[in-house]
């Protein structure tokens, strides 16, 4: 049997330890055994002093290993659209170094648009491989929180409104990352929903509506994409912080998921000692470092899992059952990680990877309207006026932990230049946005001041659209305070900076006007009916202008659909009162608390059960080409499923859905098509539909595509608090099958007995 043994490593084990199973020397060393095998001999080998140590952060991005048996470092990086750049070992700031300049991956706002896997699985393989390159060993995302509001300053971060859409585009990328021997981290678990006061926030939510809306995604990423990492968030739910959260961490968790990975806290996430040890919490970072300051010491000995952790040991307030499944579940990290049993070498700012940056963030690229102005059309000697700040704005650097430096990033203005060799593209600012250009000492190294006022901006605007062949404005949000941002949610959802009067009078003077708006989440549009086109382009990372110059001039036929809802205003979503969001201070109670008083009626579900209109429906997204539908079927008009069922037998597939998709235009292009399920009337109040299956397909021009969705019986059920069970009622349900949540084109009857 092959053996791999460090030689240094061998000898210091001779010398330090006698529990060796088999002559060649320690099983965790010999990769040939399983990561099992591997956890069970390592483990006795630890003294107490080490386990401990390799629970608590040595730096602002590690834990300890254990040297003396060859055990490395674990390394965690910030994601989860790149790997962050070295920082110090104490602080947030960058390190200095020369090497570190990642590739930028779109925003996962932007991934989730594209409702496609198989980018979903390339996203995961190309950080993945990055991550590793670097030498890491957790990624610190994806991020699949739940967009509960559009004022989220961390919706950018996450995977849309829909717990069935996350839950099925982050499988894909957890796989992606671990096939490079890195753990993905899926953050933040749980119920963390808004930036405002983050880290003193009771989250008051009732049961079906956790287990319905705000589990489903974590659960899809531990149970079906493996996952061996997840982070706890800094909010508190059930009136206890998340990072050691009994009942999230133990009962559902590792409990009722069985999940094998590590818990690791967010930075700072750790609040409790004794909740740290008991409740399921085994990496502790940031606590009491620069980063959260929560303590007057920055030595990383006063953890809550440090030396409190060994006094509670040494006077036997706390036991070693604790201690050594926290070190099991690390060492099993490790052994999947940086010493799994086969090698893992990674590449960075290879052009595949730059490839893919463009490739998904212009599959992601939304087509919200177009009157006839898209695909954009310039002459040669022609001339083409684009306008707005993010036209080039570099947006990269900011926006907080997902802060990046990279080795470069095409703006929209560049990409259109170069699209447009031949014509005369011109620039004008428009307005003034954020001028800043640098975040934790990484830089863009661009000049964003302009003394101008806002009225001379707008004459200079309209002058310069005069007899021009086609005109594009290019605005939005970026990633300053109060906007797409770590730690501050929006305060409207309002286009900053004039915008709206802007675009107004430009629509007046341009009746062909393009509006692209880059966000990483929805904003109002009251002049949506007055301009031509609108295209939604997100934050695309290093390739970003690109990925949308593709988009505009036709080289990518656009086909991303919306992960979100965008409302008309704020006013029309479910979050009514100063109770539900952002949450109120009660007498007696330490914490502010934030009620989940509109259940499980958020996002689409809301706006369609009562019947509000709104700007662009969620999973909205226009093509260059046509696409209707027709011969919509089921493979059983009846199916006997109702009653009760367990977690795990709710994946019987209990009927296929196909339909006959045609091109009817001009253009190849792809259609996703849509599943909702309608509940029967009448029982327990349930949302008027619900996503339950999707598949993207591309179709050539003429021709046609039978596109088949399989549902399992989990689709059709609802979350039982009472019984703390999953339920499927009997009665006469309807199968709808559409282009987006609002553009349905077929409907078929279901009877469930």
């Amino acid at each position: 049997m092959k053996k791999y043994v460090p030689i240094l490593a061998a000898v210091l084990l001779t010398a330090c330890t006698t529990q060796v199973r088999h002559a060649g020397g320690p099983v965790y060393l010999d990769r040939s055994y399983s990561v099992e095998e591997r956890v069970a001999d390592a483990l006795p080998r630890l003294t107490t002093e080490e386990k401990v140590a390799m629970t608590h952060a040595q730096s602002k991005f590690s834990s300890p290993g254990v040297p003396r048996l060859g055990i490395p470092e674990v390394w965690c990086t910030d994601g989860p659209h790149g790997i962050r750049p070295e920082v110090l070992w104490d602080e947030w700031d960058q390190a200095g170094w020369t090497n570190d300049s990642c590739t930028a991956f779109p925003a996962l706002s932007c991934l989730a648009a594209t409702w496609d896997r198989d980018m979903s699985l390339l996203f995961g393989r190309s950080i993945g491989q990055e991550a590793r390159y670097r030498k890491k060993d957790i990624l610190l995302g994806p991020g699949i929180n739940i967009a509960r509001t559009p004022l989220n300053g961390r919706n950018f971060e996450y995977m849309g409104e829909d717990p069935f859409l996350a839950g099925q585009m982050v499988v894909p990328y957890v796989r992606g990352v671990q096939e490079n021997g890195v753990a993905a981290c899926v953050k933040h678990f749980a119920v963390n929903n808004q930036e405002t006061r983050r880290t003193a926030t009771n989250s008051v939510v009732d049961d079906r509506t956790l287990y319905e809306i705000y589990l489903p995604a974590f659960k899809a990423a531990v149970k079906d994409g493996g996952a061996w990492a997840v982070m706890g968030s800094y909010n508190l739910y059930n009136g206890q912080f998340n990072c050691h959260n009994k009942r999230l961490l133990l009962d559902i968790l590792k409990g009722e998921w069985g999940f094998d990975g590590v818990v690791v806290s967010d930075w700072g996430g750790c609040r409790d000692t004794d909740e740290a040890i008991a409740n399921g919490l085994d990496l502790e970072y940031g606590t009491w470092t620069n980063g959260l300051r929560g303590a007057a010491s920055d030595s990383y000995r006063n953890y809550h899992l440090a030396d409190p952790y060994l006094e509670r040991l040494s006077d036997g307030r706390a036991g070693t059952k604790e201690l050594d499944d926290k070190a099991s579940r690390i060492l099993r990290t490790i052994f999947r990680t940086s010493m799994s049993s086969e090698p893992h070498w990674g590449s960075f700012n290879s052009p595949e990877h730059y490839e893919a940056a463009r490739k998904i963030a212009a599959a992601g690229t939304v087509l919200l309207k177009n009157g006839g102005a898209l695909p954009l059309k310039v002459p040669d000697g022609g001339r083409l006026v684009v306008l707005g700040e993010n036209a080039v704005k570099k947006m990269v650097v900011g926006g907080g932990s997902s802060n990046l430096k990279t080795k470069y990033e095409i703006t929209p203005l560049e990409a259109l230049q170069e699209a447009f060799p031949n014509a005369s593209v011109e620039w004008e600012r428009a307005y003034v946005g954020d001028t800043s250009t640098s975040y934790n000492k990484v830089d863009t190294g661009q000049d964003l001041s302009d003394p101008r006022s806002p009225e001379q901006l707008l004459s200079d605007a309209l002058a310069k659209v005069r007899r021009a062949d086609a005109v594009v404005f290019i605005g939005g949000l970026n990633k300053s305070a109060n906007q797409d941002n770590e730690s501050t949610d929006k305060l409207d959802i309002v286009l900053p900076y004039g915008q709206d009067e802007v675009i107004e009078t430009l629509a007046e003077a341009v009746p062909s006007l393009i509006v692209v708006n880059i966000s990483g989440s929805p904003v109002a549009m009251p002049w949506a009916d007055k301009v031509d086109a609108i295209v939604q382009g997100w934050y695309g990372g290093s390739e970003t202008g690109h990925a949308l110059a593709d988009v505009l001039t036709g080289a990518v036929n656009p086909s991303g659909r919306l992960p979100f809802t965008f409302p008309r205003s704020v006013a029309d979503g479910p979050l009514k009162t100063e109770r539900q969001y952002p949450g109120i201070q009660e007498e007696g109670k330490k914490w502010w608390q934030e009620y989940y008083d509109e259940g499980v009626f958020v996002g689409y579900r809301w706006y369609a059960s009562k019947d509000i209109p709104v700007l662009f429906p969620f999973g909205h997204g226009l093509s260059y080409t046509s696409f209707s539908y027709a011969d919509a079927r089921l493979s059983k008009s009846s199916v006997t499923g109702a009653g009760n069922f367990d977690t795990e037998s709710g994946s019987e597939i209990v009927l296929t859905v196909d339909v006959k998709v045609s091109n009817t235009g001009g253009y190849d292009g792809a259609e996703v098509v849509q599943v909702y399920i309608a509940p029967p009337a009448g029982g327990v109040e349930r949302p008027a539909k619900e996503l339950r299956g999707f598949e993207k397909v591309t179709i050539k021009a003429g021709e046609t595509a039978r596109v088949s969705v399989s549902l399992p019986r989990s689709a059709f059920s609802r979350f039982d608090a009472q019984a703390h069970r999953w339920v499927v009622d009997p009665g006469s349900w309807t199968v709808l099958i559409g282009s987006s949540s609002e553009d349905i084109r077929c409907s078929l009857p279901l009877e469930i007995r």
